[in-house]
C-alpha cells in the first residue's frame, strides 16, 4: 500500500490548512472498504478535515466519520456544487474521492485552492485541472 504512506504525508504537510475531503457516493460499485480506509486516515490524522457527500448534489457536510457514508445506485455525478462549496468556504485543500467520470460546469476552468482527485479504480483519467492519483 505504497499509497497509504502517501496520503498520511500528504494529509500531515496539511495540518494547519482548512482540509475538506469530498467522496462521490452516486454508485454503490466502489471500492468501500478502500473508500472507507482512507477516510479513517483523515478521521484520525486531521479529525478537523470535512466530509462532504455528494453525487448529483451535496448529500451532507460534515466531520469526517467513516462509517457515514451513504451510496447511490443512479450512476449521476456532478462535482461542480462540492467545487464552488469549497471555494465559498475558503478551504485550502479539497481531496475528492472519485473517478472522475462526473460533470463540471464548462466555465470552470479551475480553482483557486489545492485540489487532489483520489482515484479508487485501476484506471487513471485525465484530471480537468488539480493532480489525479490512483489509490488502487
Amino acid at each position: 500500500m505504497r499509497f497509504a504512506k502517501k496520503m498520511l504525508a500528504m494529509i500531515q504537510e496539511r495540518q494547519e490548512k482548512k482540509v475538506a475531503l469530498a467522496v462521490d457516493t452516486s454508485s454503490q460499485e466502489v471500492r468501500t472498504i478502500l473508500i472507507n480506509n482512507i477516510i479513517k486516515l483523515f478521521e484520525q490524522v486531521k479529525p478537523d478535515t470535512i466530509l462532504v457527500q455528494a453525487d448529483f448534489k451535496i448529500r451532507s457536510i460534515g466531520p469526517v466519520k467513516s462509517d457515514s457514508i451513504t451510496y447511490y445506485s443512479h450512476g449521476k455525478s456532478s462535482y461542480t456544487l462540492v467545487l464552488e462549496w469549497a471555494e465559498q468556504e475558503e478551504i485550502d485543500t479539497l481531496f475528492y474521492i472519485t473517478d472522475i467520470t462526473g460533470f463540471i460546469d464548462e466555465e470552470l476552468e479551475s480553482v483557486s485552492y489545492e485540489m487532489f482527485w483520489l482515484v479508487p479504480d485501476d484506471y487513471l483519467p485525465k484530471s480537468p485541472f488539480g493532480k489525479a492519483i490512483k489509490l488502487a
